[in-house]
């Protein structure tokens, strides 16, 4: 609107006068008409209205302006605009005032930012203001004020969500790395050092499927609190997402004190938490990284502190660990041995080794266990100490596992097929136990090469079947009706209910060497494998002794009553093509005039 658009808005001759009723100024207009269509356009106005005079005086307020700023009509008529104004801005506001009308603008809603008006209870209200001008009664400025607290309000909410959790209200990702990122400039201006620490919570993967999630939500509400409480108030908290947490403690002058906080915070983890009227247990692990003396970047420090929370759990869980240049070693030996990995099951690098499992009563071979082998082009035999680990960590193991039960079953058609069929054993890991359609793997497998499901046994360790029993039943019992025979590997390692035992379908179990190798050391490491050994044929189950490397420890368990052992003193894991010379030398002469060890 031009200065003579502006000129027609209100009548042109503006002298003072009495005040009308119903308006909110003092103002004459040129007929009754005009005056009552102008204060009732005003009063219905949304917004705030206020004419003012070039002495900074208000000439004029509506209904809304009482409202936005608490202050009669009454009150604001004949008040300077400073009344309105933040105490600091007064000053500040004569002048800008003078200048706007030196050379009176027009300017809508929305070109302000950070405007306030200040109410008569003292609160401050935000507003935006759109100015108009208009040369009756000398000079005249118009301004609309249109209160925005709800506006402000949704941005203020709307910034809270995109900064912080959703459920514990902590600061999100983003903007922890914002801050993570402010945190390295000041350091590096300062130097003064400071400590990122990432935590994650032990078997939380348990919480959310053993009580379901709402159980994990209120797990990880209970978490947030106690970290806070364990802080500084210069400390920053932020849920990364899942169960991992990230603390960022600034201006720590020694390690000593970086410790002192990760052991508050791992204490106060490690309370028990009440669910439902019972306790349930957890705990975390949290790894630590320090610039500028780790790294001065913040992907750096990040990886660097997860590095040590992994070492941290692998070191018994409930611990913190600082990061260490050997760490980062290890973390490269692992990508590249995961890559090289993934590469082996296209480039046939990969092939199975089978050890035998040998009747204690008759020294034939009943069964063997395949065993997973990998040379590598470029790093040469890798033992399975090295890369199995790494499988399990990175979900390459499932692949693994398939590659395993294929070639598995394959072999056990090839073995049939030269009419020599042997039971072969397979591990499970707890990622194939887990996966849905485990049970159909398996049949097509069987299918594909045409291998008999009764010469497959899958081994699966005691700790796995007892992480989740229900699940573990289950899956075996499919297993099972297949005609899959089951094994129960590393028995006594574990926690097993044998009330619950008793009921998995499984029909071997096999003694972990850790308890053959001391056979002969100890009256009580004997006593504990007759007990296995009893208590496995009361539940009529057939046992199989690992690690076997001497004829004396061969002597005892026979001697028990143990049915079949495997270990260096038959032989070690060999080919498939060494297995059928042991099985045709085996057929051929008496077993006590054959060598059945390999070459």
């Amino acid at each position: 609107m031009n200065a003579d658009e502006a000129n027609t808005a209100v009548p042109a001759e503006l002298e003072p006068g009495a005040r009308r009723a119903g308006a909110a100024q003092a103002w004459p207009f040129s007929s009754e008409g005009d005056a009552a269509l102008v204060l009732a356009a005003m009063s219905a106005a949304p917004d705030g209205i206020l004419l003012v005079d070039r002495q900074g005086c208000i000439v004029t307020a509506n209904t809304a302006m009482e409202e936005i700023s608490g202050y009669s009509a009454d009150e604001l008529c004949g008040s300077p605009l400073g009344l309105l104004l933040p105490s600091p801005l007064r000053e500040a506001h004569v002048q800008h005032f003078q200048s706007y009308f030196n050379a009176p603008s027009r300017r809508p809603m929305g070109m302000g930012r950070n405007l306030w008006i200040a109410r008569k209870d003292g609160r401050l209200t935000p507003v935006d203001i759109a100015l108009g001008y208009t040369e009756a009664q000398g000079g005249t400025a118009v301004a609309f004020v249109r209160d925005i607290s709800a506006v402000r309000r949704l941005e203020a909410q709307m910034h809270f969500q995109a900064t912080h959790d959703t459920l514990t209200g902590l600061v999100n990702r983003w903007q922890f790395g914002q801050q993570l990122e402010h945190a390295i400039a000041e350091s590096t201006g300062s130097g003064q050092p400071f400590a990122l620490l990432l935590l994650d919570l032990d078997d939380f993967k348990a919480v959310n499927d053993g009580y379901g999630h709402a159980a994990g939500d209120r797990v990880l509400l209970e978490v947030a609190r106690r970290l806070k409480g364990a802080l500084r108030p210069g400390d920053t908290l932020a849920r990364l997402g899942g169960d991992e947490f990230t603390v960022l403690l600034p201006q720590v002058a020694h390690a000593q004190e970086v410790e002192a906080a990760a052991g508050r915070l791992l204490q106060a983890l490690c309370q028990p938490y009440q669910m439902h009227g019972f306790e349930l247990d957890s705990g975390a692990s949290l790894g630590i990284a320090m610039c500028p003396r780790d790294a001065q970047d913040a992907a750096t420090l990040l990886r660097y502190a997860d590095m040590a929370m992994y070492h941290a759990k692998e070191t018994g869980r409930a611990q913190y660990a600082f990061y260490e240049p050997r760490l980062g070693l290890r973390m490269a030996e692992k990508l590249q041995l995961h890559e090289r990995l993934k590469l082996a099951l296209g480039y046939d690098g990969l092939k199975l080794h089978y050890q035998p499992q040998v009747d204690v009563a008759t020294g034939e071979i009943q069964a063997v266990e395949a065993l997973l082998r990998w040379h590598d082009p470029q790093l040469g035999e890798v033992p399975p100490d090295r890369f199995i680990p790494v499988a399990e960590a990175t979900g390459l193991i499932l692949a693994l596992g398939a590659w395993v039960l294929d070639a598995a079953c394959q072999q056990i058609a090839a073995w049939v097929d030269a009419g020599t069929p042997l039971r072969v054993a397979i591990n499970l890991s707890v990622q194939q136990l887990r996966q849905a359609d485990l049970v159909e793997q398996i049949e097509r497998s069987l299918a594909r090469h045409g291998a008999p499901p009764g010469l497959l046994e899958v081994e699966v360790t005691e700790t796995q079947a007892m992480a989740d029993p229900v699940q573990a039943r289950d899956v075996l019992c499919r297993l099972q009706a297949l005609g899959v025979c089951i094994a129960l590997d590393d028995f006594g390692t574990g926690h097993s209910s044998l009330a619950y035992l008793k009921q998995l379908p499984v029909s071997r179990i096999k003694i972990d060497r850790e308890f053959v190798h001391p056979l002969l050391q100890s009256p009580e490491d004997a006593a504990f494998v007759q007990a296995i050994i009893v208590l496995a044929q009361t539940l009529k189950l057939h046992v199989v002794a690992e690690g076997v490397e001497t004829a004396e420890q061969l002597g005892i368990l026979a001697q028990y009553g143990c049915d079949a052992y495997q270990g260096w003193l038959f032989s070690r894991a060999v080919p498939a093509a060494h297995i059928a010379q042991l099985l045709r030398a085996q057929r051929e002469a008496p077993s006590d005039e054959v060598s059945l060890r390999p070459e």
